[in-house]
C-alpha cells in the first residue's frame, strides 16, 4: 500500500516536472519581452533622423554631411549632434553660408563616388541654390546619357512652424515637383523618419528629404539599424510619403473602398501638391468616386507673424471636421 502511494506521488511529480518547466519558460519568455520592450526606448523625431545618418555613415565611407553649423553645432535641429567627432571634420563638414556653393559641391561629390547629404539650416534657404538643385541635380543623369549618376539627399526643416515668419515658413514641396530627375520624400513619424532617410542615403537617386519643423519633438519608437522602408509607398491613412511619385496604388486602394477624397496639406492651393494629386486621382479614379475631391490647402498668401494671422492661413481641423461632414452628407457642429 505503501509503495504503492510512493509510486503515485513519484508519478505525480514527475508528471507535474514538464507543466512546472512550460510555466517557468512562459514566465521567462514573458520577462523578456517586457524587459525588450523596456530597452527600446521611445526617442524624438531629431533623434531617429540622427541616427539614421550615423549608422548609414558607420556602414559606407562614403556617406558624407554638409551643411551650415552641421559640425561643430550640431545642426539647426540637432540632426548631426556629435558626429564630427567620430567622424571628422571632413565627412561632416561645415560650410560658409552660400546655399547654391555647397549645393554645387554635394552634387559634385555625388558625381565622383561620394553619397552627400545636405542639409539646409531651413529649406526656405534652399531657393538660393535652385539652379545647382533643378539644372544640375536633377539633370546630370540624363543630359550625361548616363555616364554620371547624382546619389544626394537634400535635407532639412521646412513648414509652418510657430510664428517663424513668412521666410521661414516655406512650403516648398510644390516647387521641386516640377523638376525632371528628382524624387520628393515626406517623413512623418519617428518610425518612418529613420527608415527613410535610411533608403533616401542609399538610393541612386537625386531625393529632397521633407521634415516638418514642428514634428522633430514627436516622440515614438525607431526601428533597428536593418530597417529601411521603400521610398515610394505611401501609408495608410493615406499618408503621401512619396510626394513624386505618387503611390497610386495604395491611393486607388483606399479611393475604392471609402469612394470619397480629402486632401489635407500645407501647401498652398494654387499649384501645390493637392492640386496635382486632385487632379492625378480624376483623371484616373473619376468613376470610383461618389464625390468630388475636396481640398483643404493654405491660404495663397505669406505666412504671418502673428499667432492669429498665422493660424487663419493654414488648415485648422474644425476644417477637416467641416469637410468631411460635407462628404458623407451629415451636419457639421455649430460653433459659437
Amino acid at each position: 500500500m505503501l509503495a504503492s502511494r510512493n509510486m503515485r506521488a513519484s508519478g505525480a511529480r514527475v508528471a507535474a516536472a514538464p507543466a512546472q518547466r512550460a510555466i517557468l519558460a512562459a514566465r521567462s519568455g514573458r520577462r523578456a519581452s517586457v524587459a525588450a520592450k523596456a530597452q527600446k526606448k521611445e526617442i524624438m523625431m531629431w533623434e531617429a533622423l540622427r541616427e539614421a545618418i550615423d549608422e548609414e555613415m558607420e556602414r559606407d565611407p562614403t556617406v558624407c554631411v554638409m551643411g551650415e553649423d552641421v559640425g561643430h553645432y550640431g545642426g539647426s535641429y540637432k540632426c548631426t549632434l556629435g558626429l564630427y567627432k567620430k567622424y571628422g571634420d571632413m565627412r561632416v563638414l561645415d560650410t560658409p553660408i552660400c546655399e547654391n556653393g555647397f549645393m554645387g559641391m554635394g552634387v559634385g561629390a555625388a558625381m565622383t563616388g561620394l553619397r552627400p547629404i545636405v542639409e539646409g539650416m531651413n529649406m526656405g534657404f534652399l531657393l538660393l541654390a535652385f539652379n545647382q538643385i533643378s539644372n544640375n541635380c536633377g539633370m546630370l543623369h540624363y543630359t550625361s546619357g548616363g555616364q554620371f549618376k547624382t546619389p544626394l539627399v537634400i535635407r532639412g526643416p521646412g513648414g509652418v512652424g510657430r510664428q517663424l515668419g513668412a521666410e521661414h515658413s516655406q512650403r516648398l514641396e510644390s516647387y521641386f515637383q516640377s523638376i525632371p530627375g528628382v524624387q520628393l520624400v515626406a517623413c512623418s513619424t519617428v518610425r518612418n523618419s529613420k527608415a527613410l532617410l535610411k533608403a533616401a542615403i542609399r538610393s541612386d537617386n537625386p531625393i529632397i528629404f521633407f521634415e516638418h519643423v514642428l514634428l522633430y519633438n514627436v516622440k515614438g519608437e525607431a526601428g533597428d539599424k536593418d530597417e529601411v522602408a521603400c521610398l515610394e509607398r505611401a501609408e495608410v491613412v493615406v499618408d503621401l510619403i512619396s510626394l513624386k511619385p505618387f503611390d497610386m496604388e495604395t491611393i486607388a486602394k483606399s479611393v475604392k473602398k471609402t469612394r470619397k477624397v480629402i486632401i489635407v496639406e500645407e501647401c498652398m492651393k494654387t499649384g501645390g501638391i493637392g492640386a496635382s494629386l486632385s487632379a492625378v486621382i480624376h483623371e484616373s479614379l473619376f468613376n470610383e468616386l461618389d464625390h468630388e475631391v475636396v481640398r483643404l490647402s493654405s491660404q495663397d498668401v505669406p505666412t504671418a507673424y502673428a499667432y492669429e494671422l498665422e493660424a487663419a492661413t493654414i488648415v485648422q481641423s474644425s476644417q477637416v471636421v467641416d469637410a468631411v461632414h460635407k462628404i458623407v452628407g451629415a451636419t457639421a457642429p455649430v460653433r459659437a
